[in-house]
Protein backbone atom coordinates (compact mmCIF):
# COMPACT_ATOMS: atom_id res chain seq x y z
CA UNK A 1 0.00 0.00 0.00
CA UNK A 2 1.19 3.76 -0.78
CA UNK A 3 0.88 6.22 1.82
CA UNK A 4 2.32 9.02 0.49
CA UNK A 5 -0.82 11.32 -1.43
CA UNK A 6 -3.50 10.57 1.28
CA UNK A 7 -3.92 13.20 3.17
CA UNK A 8 -3.88 11.75 6.93
CA UNK A 9 -0.33 11.04 6.28
CA UNK A 10 0.74 13.91 4.17
CA UNK A 11 -0.56 15.95 7.24
CA UNK A 12 1.31 14.32 9.82
CA UNK A 13 4.46 13.71 7.58
CA UNK A 14 4.31 17.78 7.19
CA UNK A 15 4.19 18.46 10.44
CA UNK A 16 5.78 15.88 12.49
CA UNK A 17 8.77 17.83 13.08
CA UNK A 18 7.27 20.55 14.87
CA UNK A 19 5.47 18.11 17.37
CA UNK A 20 6.45 16.96 20.80
CA UNK A 21 8.25 14.18 21.18
CA UNK A 22 5.91 11.90 22.14
CA UNK A 23 3.35 13.25 19.52
CA UNK A 24 6.24 12.05 17.19
CA UNK A 25 6.57 8.69 18.43
CA UNK A 26 2.60 8.68 17.92
CA UNK A 27 3.20 9.75 14.35
CA UNK A 28 5.71 7.54 13.26
CA UNK A 29 3.62 4.71 14.77
CA UNK A 30 0.54 5.21 12.57
CA UNK A 31 2.53 6.17 8.97
CA UNK A 32 4.00 2.43 9.91
CA UNK A 33 0.86 0.61 11.17
CA UNK A 34 -2.30 2.28 9.98
CA UNK A 35 -4.03 -1.12 9.44
CA UNK A 36 -3.56 -1.38 13.24
CA UNK A 37 -4.07 2.06 14.16
CA UNK A 38 -7.66 2.03 12.37
CA UNK A 39 -9.11 -0.31 14.71
CA UNK A 40 -7.40 0.77 17.84
CA UNK A 41 -9.46 2.39 20.55
CA UNK A 42 -7.54 5.95 21.63
CA UNK A 43 -6.54 4.12 25.33
CA UNK A 44 -5.30 1.16 22.71
CA UNK A 45 -3.38 3.37 21.02
CA UNK A 46 -1.83 5.37 23.74
CA UNK A 47 -0.66 2.31 25.80
CA UNK A 48 0.20 1.60 22.29
CA UNK A 49 2.82 4.12 22.22
CA UNK A 50 3.42 4.66 25.68
CA UNK A 51 1.54 8.27 25.62
CA UNK A 52 -1.42 9.67 27.45
CA UNK A 53 -5.03 9.50 25.72
CA UNK A 54 -4.68 13.48 25.85
CA UNK A 55 -1.98 13.02 23.79
CA UNK A 56 -3.43 11.33 21.26
CA UNK A 57 -6.33 13.82 21.50
CA UNK A 58 -4.10 16.58 20.84
CA UNK A 59 -2.48 14.87 17.70
CA UNK A 60 -5.44 14.41 15.98
CA UNK A 61 -6.67 17.93 16.43
CA UNK A 62 -3.22 19.18 15.47
CA UNK A 63 -3.68 17.72 12.05
CA UNK A 64 -6.78 19.00 11.75
CA UNK A 65 -9.14 16.37 12.61
CA UNK A 66 -12.52 17.51 15.12
CA UNK A 67 -12.09 14.16 16.78
CA UNK A 68 -10.65 10.81 17.09
CA UNK A 69 -13.91 9.62 15.14
CA UNK A 70 -13.21 11.57 12.15
CA UNK A 71 -9.41 10.46 12.14
CA UNK A 72 -10.20 7.24 12.24
CA UNK A 73 -12.97 7.74 9.42
CA UNK A 74 -10.23 8.96 6.96
CA UNK A 75 -7.45 6.52 8.02
CA UNK A 76 -10.38 3.77 7.16
CA UNK A 77 -10.87 5.35 3.65
CA UNK A 78 -7.18 5.41 2.91
CA UNK A 79 -6.71 1.77 3.77
CA UNK A 80 -9.75 0.69 2.10
CA UNK A 81 -8.80 2.23 -0.85
CA UNK A 82 -5.22 0.71 -0.98
CA UNK A 83 -5.70 -2.49 0.40
CA UNK A 84 -5.10 -5.67 -1.59
CA UNK A 85 -7.28 -8.96 -1.43
CA UNK A 86 -4.86 -11.33 -0.20
CA UNK A 87 -4.76 -8.80 2.62
CA UNK A 88 -8.07 -8.29 3.31
CA UNK A 89 -8.52 -12.27 3.39
CA UNK A 90 -6.01 -12.04 6.42
CA UNK A 91 -7.94 -8.93 8.08
CA UNK A 92 -11.00 -11.05 8.06
CA UNK A 93 -9.55 -13.70 9.37
CA UNK A 94 -10.80 -16.37 6.17
CA UNK A 95 -8.35 -18.71 7.18
CA UNK A 96 -8.79 -19.34 10.51
CA UNK A 97 -11.59 -21.97 11.44
CA UNK A 98 -14.23 -21.51 13.50
CA UNK A 99 -15.66 -18.46 13.28
CA UNK A 100 -19.62 -17.38 12.77
CA UNK A 101 -18.27 -15.23 9.95
CA UNK A 102 -22.34 -14.81 9.38
CA UNK A 103 -22.81 -13.45 13.23
CA UNK A 104 -19.65 -11.35 12.56
CA UNK A 105 -21.14 -10.06 8.86
CA UNK A 106 -24.32 -9.34 10.43
CA UNK A 107 -23.35 -7.39 13.51
CA UNK A 108 -20.63 -5.66 11.14
CA UNK A 109 -23.44 -4.50 8.70
CA UNK A 110 -25.45 -2.76 11.34
CA UNK A 111 -22.97 -0.76 12.76
CA UNK A 112 -22.22 0.11 8.89
CA UNK A 113 -25.55 1.11 8.62
CA UNK A 114 -25.99 3.19 11.98
CA UNK A 115 -23.03 4.59 11.45
CA UNK A 116 -24.46 5.96 8.34
CA UNK A 117 -27.97 6.68 9.32
CA UNK A 118 -26.01 9.39 11.82
CA UNK A 119 -24.12 10.95 9.22
CA UNK A 120 -25.45 10.81 5.92
CA UNK A 121 -25.75 14.24 4.63
CA UNK A 122 -30.04 14.61 3.92
CA UNK A 123 -29.82 17.60 2.29
CA UNK A 124 -27.59 16.43 -0.02
CA UNK A 125 -29.30 13.21 -1.19
CA UNK A 126 -32.74 15.80 -1.74
CA UNK A 127 -30.47 17.82 -3.77
CA UNK A 128 -29.85 14.44 -5.96
CA UNK A 129 -33.92 13.53 -5.78
CA UNK A 130 -34.23 17.18 -7.61
CA UNK A 131 -32.06 16.36 -10.05
CA UNK A 132 -33.96 12.91 -11.00
CA UNK A 133 -37.25 15.26 -11.08
CA UNK A 134 -36.09 17.82 -12.99
CA UNK A 135 -33.76 16.27 -16.07
CA UNK A 136 -35.69 14.96 -19.13
CA UNK A 137 -31.94 12.38 -19.82
CA UNK A 138 -30.66 10.41 -17.18
CA UNK A 139 -27.77 8.22 -17.67
CA UNK A 140 -26.34 6.09 -15.28
CA UNK A 141 -23.03 4.23 -15.14
CA UNK A 142 -20.60 2.41 -12.71
CA UNK A 143 -18.01 0.00 -12.99
CA UNK A 144 -17.09 -3.51 -11.54
CA UNK A 145 -18.81 -3.65 -7.85
CA UNK A 146 -20.28 -0.04 -8.54
CA UNK A 147 -21.97 -1.53 -11.72
CA UNK A 148 -24.42 -3.26 -9.34
CA UNK A 149 -25.18 -0.18 -7.54
CA UNK A 150 -25.68 1.68 -10.65
CA UNK A 151 -27.95 -0.99 -12.38
CA UNK A 152 -30.43 -1.04 -8.94
CA UNK A 153 -30.41 2.58 -9.41
CA UNK A 154 -31.55 2.95 -12.59
CA UNK A 155 -33.59 -0.36 -12.74
CA UNK A 156 -35.61 1.36 -9.69
CA UNK A 157 -35.98 4.47 -11.32
CA UNK A 158 -37.46 3.26 -14.25
CA UNK A 159 -40.49 2.23 -12.11
CA UNK A 160 -40.72 5.56 -11.44
CA UNK A 161 -40.17 7.41 -14.53
CA UNK A 162 -39.22 7.56 -18.33
CA UNK A 163 -35.95 8.33 -19.85
CA UNK A 164 -33.53 6.46 -17.34
CA UNK A 165 -30.31 4.75 -19.72
CA UNK A 166 -28.04 2.36 -17.34
CA UNK A 167 -24.33 1.61 -19.03
CA UNK A 168 -21.86 -0.73 -17.86
CA UNK A 169 -18.71 2.02 -17.45
CA UNK A 170 -16.55 -1.13 -18.14
CA UNK A 171 -17.58 -1.08 -21.79
CA UNK A 172 -15.97 1.82 -23.85
CA UNK A 173 -19.31 1.57 -25.80
CA UNK A 174 -20.49 4.54 -22.78
CA UNK A 175 -18.16 6.83 -24.05
CA UNK A 176 -20.34 6.84 -27.00
CA UNK A 177 -23.33 6.95 -25.49
CA UNK A 178 -22.41 10.13 -23.03
CA UNK A 179 -20.84 11.72 -26.39
CA UNK A 180 -24.09 11.43 -28.42
CA UNK A 181 -26.53 11.97 -25.53
CA UNK A 182 -28.34 15.07 -25.41
CA UNK A 183 -26.68 18.44 -24.83
CA UNK A 184 -26.93 19.20 -20.76
CA UNK A 185 -27.62 15.27 -19.89
CA UNK A 186 -28.03 14.55 -16.23
CA UNK A 187 -24.84 12.05 -15.65
CA UNK A 188 -24.96 9.82 -12.18
CA UNK A 189 -21.87 7.92 -11.80
CA UNK A 190 -21.96 5.26 -8.79
CA UNK A 191 -17.99 4.61 -7.43
CA UNK A 192 -17.04 2.38 -5.04
CA UNK A 193 -13.51 0.90 -2.89
CA UNK A 194 -11.49 -0.13 -4.98
CA UNK A 195 -12.33 3.08 -7.47
CA UNK A 196 -11.45 1.61 -11.37
CA UNK A 197 -9.96 3.77 -13.75
CA UNK A 198 -12.36 4.05 -16.51
CA UNK A 199 -14.76 5.50 -14.05
CA UNK A 200 -12.15 8.77 -14.17
CA UNK A 201 -12.03 8.88 -17.42
CA UNK A 202 -15.79 8.75 -17.99
CA UNK A 203 -15.77 11.25 -15.10
CA UNK A 204 -13.78 13.70 -16.86
CA UNK A 205 -16.04 12.98 -20.41
CA UNK A 206 -18.68 14.06 -18.79
CA UNK A 207 -17.42 17.29 -17.57
CA UNK A 208 -15.78 18.10 -21.18
CA UNK A 209 -19.06 17.24 -22.75
CA UNK A 210 -20.83 19.66 -20.51
CA UNK A 211 -22.91 17.13 -19.01
CA UNK A 212 -24.58 17.53 -15.26
CA UNK A 213 -22.55 15.43 -12.92
CA UNK A 214 -23.69 13.79 -9.78
CA UNK A 215 -21.15 11.01 -8.22
CA UNK A 216 -22.51 8.63 -5.69
CA UNK A 217 -19.36 7.43 -3.92
CA UNK A 218 -18.07 5.50 -0.47
CA UNK A 219 -15.53 7.97 0.39
CA UNK A 220 -14.04 11.14 0.03
CA UNK A 221 -11.24 10.60 -0.88
CA UNK A 222 -12.92 9.19 -3.92
CA UNK A 223 -11.40 10.22 -7.30
CA UNK A 224 -14.46 11.20 -9.00
CA UNK A 225 -15.35 13.84 -6.83
CA UNK A 226 -13.25 16.26 -7.86
CA UNK A 227 -15.36 15.86 -11.26
CA UNK A 228 -18.69 16.14 -9.90
CA UNK A 229 -21.02 19.20 -9.75
CA UNK A 230 -22.68 17.20 -6.50
CA UNK A 231 -21.44 14.57 -4.54
CA UNK A 232 -23.03 12.13 -2.22
CA UNK A 233 -20.32 10.09 0.22
CA UNK A 234 -21.95 6.93 1.88
CA UNK A 235 -20.37 6.42 4.75
CA UNK A 236 -18.97 2.95 5.85
CA UNK A 237 -17.25 1.86 9.46
CA UNK A 238 -16.02 -1.07 8.21
CA UNK A 239 -12.78 -2.42 5.97
CA UNK A 240 -14.89 -4.92 3.72
CA UNK A 241 -13.53 -8.12 2.29
CA UNK A 242 -14.70 -7.60 -0.77
CA UNK A 243 -17.39 -4.36 -1.06
CA UNK A 244 -19.76 -3.30 1.14
CA UNK A 245 -23.33 -2.67 -0.36
CA UNK A 246 -25.95 -2.63 2.49
CA UNK A 247 -25.43 1.53 2.57
CA UNK A 248 -25.53 2.35 -0.59
CA UNK A 249 -28.72 0.19 -1.21
CA UNK A 250 -30.41 2.20 1.70
CA UNK A 251 -29.61 5.47 0.39
CA UNK A 252 -31.08 4.16 -3.42
CA UNK A 253 -33.70 3.15 -2.02
CA UNK A 254 -34.32 6.68 0.06
CA UNK A 255 -33.90 8.38 -3.02
CA UNK A 256 -36.38 6.42 -5.08
CA UNK A 257 -39.04 6.21 -2.52
CA UNK A 258 -38.59 9.86 -2.51
CA UNK A 259 -38.61 10.95 -6.07
CA UNK A 260 -41.70 8.61 -6.34
CA UNK A 261 -43.24 11.09 -3.90
CA UNK A 262 -42.78 13.65 -5.70
CA UNK A 263 -44.48 12.31 -9.05
CA UNK A 264 -47.94 12.63 -7.80
CA UNK A 265 -50.54 11.40 -10.54
CA UNK A 266 -47.76 10.80 -13.03
CA UNK A 267 -46.40 7.91 -11.18
CA UNK A 268 -49.95 5.92 -11.18
CA UNK A 269 -49.84 6.36 -14.99
CA UNK A 270 -46.36 5.38 -15.58
CA UNK A 271 -46.93 2.20 -12.79
CA UNK A 272 -50.03 0.94 -14.58
CA UNK A 273 -48.68 1.44 -18.18
CA UNK A 274 -45.97 -0.92 -16.71
CA UNK A 275 -47.84 -3.61 -15.57
CA UNK A 276 -49.80 -3.45 -18.43
CA UNK A 277 -47.02 -4.32 -20.42
CA UNK A 278 -45.80 -6.95 -18.17
CA UNK A 279 -49.32 -8.35 -18.71
CA UNK A 280 -49.42 -8.64 -22.21
CA UNK A 281 -46.28 -9.95 -22.82
CA UNK A 282 -46.33 -12.49 -19.59
CA UNK A 283 -43.46 -11.23 -18.31
CA UNK A 284 -44.03 -11.46 -14.35
CA UNK A 285 -44.49 -15.35 -12.67
CA UNK A 286 -48.24 -14.67 -11.28
CA UNK A 287 -50.12 -17.13 -8.95
CA UNK A 288 -53.96 -15.34 -9.96
CA UNK A 289 -53.22 -15.96 -13.73
CA UNK A 290 -54.31 -19.98 -14.22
Amino acid sequence: MTNTLHPVISEITSKLESLTPKAQTLGNYIMQNPAKVVFMTTKELAETCAVSEATVVRFVASIGYQGYSEFQQALKDFINTGMSLPERADMKGIKEPGLDRLHRGVLEELNNLKHMYETIDVETMNRFVTYLDESENVFITGSRLSYTFAYYLGWSLTKIRKGIHIFNGSDSTTIDFLTNAPPKSLVILTAATRYPNELIKLSKLVRRLGHTLLVLTDASISPVIPFANLSLVVPSRSIPFIGNVSNMLCVIQYMVQELASRQGDNLQKHQEQLEQVYMENDILFNLMVP
